[in-house]
């Protein structure tokens, strides 16, 4: 009977030291600490590695009524090991308050304590006021462990005392580091241009028509038509456009160009272009349009004055520029005298863009 008796006691032992191997020493050591609900912390940067790193605790309102003088985030490796390593590379020791918490009672008085590199500690060591609704906790300067893509934890503790004992309320939450992905965008130098006599909005792929018809010449009656062209470019001194050609011509018979530029005088043999946008004699033209910086040349931009002299610079930009939609007028007069004929010209409007 005592030899059972001994037994019984041997393997109640056994029993007994098998449940204390399992029992985490967490849990022993912050047995009587309530559960922080609502808990969160945000890494401002994830990568591994990463430093000056803002690490944000939240959580909701703790449960416990007892001041709080001191907060500590213990890093670990792993949470079934009792939190004994720290995840390497991670410190706290450059760390600092971005600002005083809130919902931990006093509004004033908390300070960073470095003194453990495994740790993000807060204390205030003269704080009296229960915490009240949820809490925020903001340190700045925090290094990130070095591994990326790998998980690691921390164990969130209040207390009573100012030196991190008497253990109030407690959680575990579970952070990650992870690779940066880096986005590449080859943007090239870049010139738009388009000519024809139809457009819309400033869109080149719309363009259309490469035939100006300006009718039947008068003596009486001035004939005018239009033509439009868009432009942008990512040029840093932007771009300059330039017109080349004759003036109307048939066979050996000519309209006089407005070399010098002029008004529209019917009677007098004149051919002339502008990009202004409210001519009135005759009645053509249009505004320009765009969200683009593009402007007219100073001797093409003025209402009811044309001009035509082959190379001369008819609108520009000093800067990159989004799209600008301009329209080109056309006026030419005849007089009593000018020879039958069909009477042409073929003119180039040329972008040249500056990088």
């Amino acid at each position: 009977m005592t030899k059972l008796r001994q037994q019984l006691t041997t393997i109640k032992a056994i029993i007994l030291a098998v449940i204390l191997s399992i029992v985490p020493l967490t849990s022993v050591s912050l047995a009587n600490a309530s559960p922080i609900m609502g808990r969160s912390v945000v890494m401002s940067n994830s990568a591994g590695g990463a430093t000056g790193v803002t690490y944000t605790l939240t959580t909701d309102a703790l449960p416990t009524g007892t001041a709080i003088k001191s907060v500590q985030i213990q890093l670990c490796t792993s949470l079934s090991d009792s939190c004994v390593s720290t995840p390497a590379g991670f410190s706290a020791s450059s760390s600092s308050l971005a600002s005083q918490p809130s919902g931990l009672g006093a509004g004033s008085g908390w300070t960073v304590n470095t003194a453990t590199a495994g740790s993000l500690r807060i204390v205030n060591a003269a704080n009296s006021t229960a915490p009240s609704g949820a809490v925020t906790v903001v340190w700045n300067g925090v290094a990130n462990p070095t591994a990326a893509n790998t998980t690691f934890y921390g164990i969130i503790t209040t207390y009573s005392a100012a030196n991190w004992t008497g253990a109030l309320d407690t959680g575990s939450i579970a952070l990650s580091t992870s690779s940066q992905i880096q986005v590449s965008l080859t943007v090239d130098e870049s010139l738009t241009f388009c000519t024809g006599t139809s457009i819309t909005g400033q869109d080149c792929g719309t363009i259309a028509g490469n035939t100006v018809n300006l009718g039947i010449g008068s003596t009486t009656a001035t004939a005018k038509n239009t033509s439009v062209m868009a432009a942008s470019t990512n040029g840093s001194t932007g771009y300059s456009i330039t017109v080349s050609g004759t003036t109307l011509t048939s066979g050996s018979n000519t309209i006089d160009a407005l070399a010098t530029g002029g008004t529209s005088s019917t009677g007098t043999k004149q051919f002339g272009i502008n990009l202004a946008a409210t001519n009135t004699t005759p009645a053509v033209g249009g505004a320009i349009t765009g969200a683009g910086t593009g402007a007219a040349a100073a001797n093409y931009g003025t209402n009811n004055t044309f001009r035509f002299a082959t190379g001369e610079e008819i609108a520009s930009v000093s800067g990159p520029t989004n799209s600008n939609t301009f329209t080109i007028s056309y006026m030419a007069n005849i007089d009593g005298m000018t020879p039958a004929g069909v009477y042409n010209t073929v003119l180039t409007y040329i972008a040249t863009a500056n990088f």
